[in-house]
């Protein structure tokens, strides 16, 4: 995509990469993996460690629903839409009927959770997220095709991605199984939310946060695994067309040593002034630079960056300052599959 930055004298086009919220429409150039995502999909099992030839797998979405056996195939219960206005969903919150709940102590282990009627939750005023921020959140998408399957888009990706922040911010964490059954559960209790096919996507956003009381600064005791979802459009109000990016080179995102790496909820509110600040301007978000520096691209508001040249794709290492992400990891994997150098 188009931005303001501008390396080595060249105007090089910007892949953006929504990690952090990832779009069923991702404008990719100059390749595409459209032709790789639509006629395969994945099991929703413990998948091997992706290879170059497996690579284009990798798009694909994990189909969700009723599994015949016999056949390998995977089928959907049909029931109704929701009665709201599909063709304008843009990225706002609506209220669905589900969320998926479940609890431990600390030093515990989660046990099976339960589905709840969407509603507010209780949590003490001296609760361990609203006093000291530990709290962790992934986001990722189901979406309807045309057979009325529903679909995942590795699922697995983001449960790994939870425990290893969960580890860094002293939290117990659902395993990989447990995330997976609880995203296809709540899936599956709010599908007549599910968009249309070519209407967007349910974003589901599971939530892990120290809900027990703490004063002093200690992990909380008791710890809160939720997740709701929301049907969606597009998240930047371009849809699928460039984004003007704004380089931002005295505020930053995340520092080494810090919890850049992990999708914790307190790197979200440290951008707001930045982002703010660029669409007052004009400019749809902030391409942040590293704090050391202060000449290396690191990472956009909500997504990872890709620099396009010729045969080469080039995007920030993984270092601890930028967050994994499970489409960036994708686009690699497809990426090398179809000849190109990342």
């Amino acid at each position: 995509m188009e931005s303001s930055a501008v390396l080595g004298g060249l105007q090089p086009n910007y892949l953006l990469c929504p990690s952090h919220n990832p779009s069923s429409s991702l404008p990719l150039r100059p390749f595409s993996f459209t032709s790789h995502s639509s006629p395969l999909s994945l099991k929703l099992q413990k998948q091997p460690p992706l290879t170059s030839h497996g690579a284009a797998a990798a798009a694909a979405a994990s189909p969700i629903g009723g599994y015949t056996a016999s056949s390998d195939t995977f089928v959907s219960e049909t029931s109704e839409l929701a009665d709201i206005d599909w063709d304008n969903l843009g990225f706002a919150f609506h209220s669905t009927d589900y969320m998926y709940v479940m609890k431990c102590a600390q030093g515990g282990n989660f046990p099976k959770g339960e589905l709840q009627s969407f509603g507010n939750i209780e949590l003490s005023p001296s609760a361990g997220v609203l006093n000291y921020g530990q709290g962790l959140f992934e986001g990722l998408k189901a979406y309807r095709k045309e057979d009325g399957t529903i679909h995942l888009f590795r699922p697995e990706e983001n449960a790994l991605r939870m425990r290893l922040g969960a580890e860094r911010m002293c939290m117990p964490s659902p395993t990989v199984k447990q995330f997976v059954e609880a995203v296809k559960a709540t899936v599956l209790a709010n599908k007549r939310w599910v968009p249309p096919p070519g209407k967007g996507s349910l974003y589901i956003r599971p939530l892990l946060m120290g809900s027990g009381a703490v004063l002093g600064l200690a992990p909380a005791p008791e710890y809160t695994f939720l997740i709701y979802v929301s049907p969606v459009g597009n998240y930047f109000q371009e849809g699928v067309a460039p984004i003007n990016l704004i380089v931002e080179h005295e505020l930053h995102r995340a520092t080494p040593g810090g919890t850049g790496g992990v999708k914790t909820i307190g790197n979200y509110a440290a951008v707001l002034k930045a982002q703010s600040a660029a669409k007052a301007k004009g400019y749809s978000d902030v391409l942040y630079l590293d704090c050391v520096h202060k000449k290396y691209l690191e990472e956009v508001s909500l997504c990872n960056i890709f620099v396009v040249k010729d045969n080469v794709i080039s995007t920030p290492a993984i270092k601890g300052t930028i967050l994994p992400g499970v489409t960036r990891k994708s686009i690699i994997d497809v990426a090398r599959s179809e000849g190109f150098q990342v």
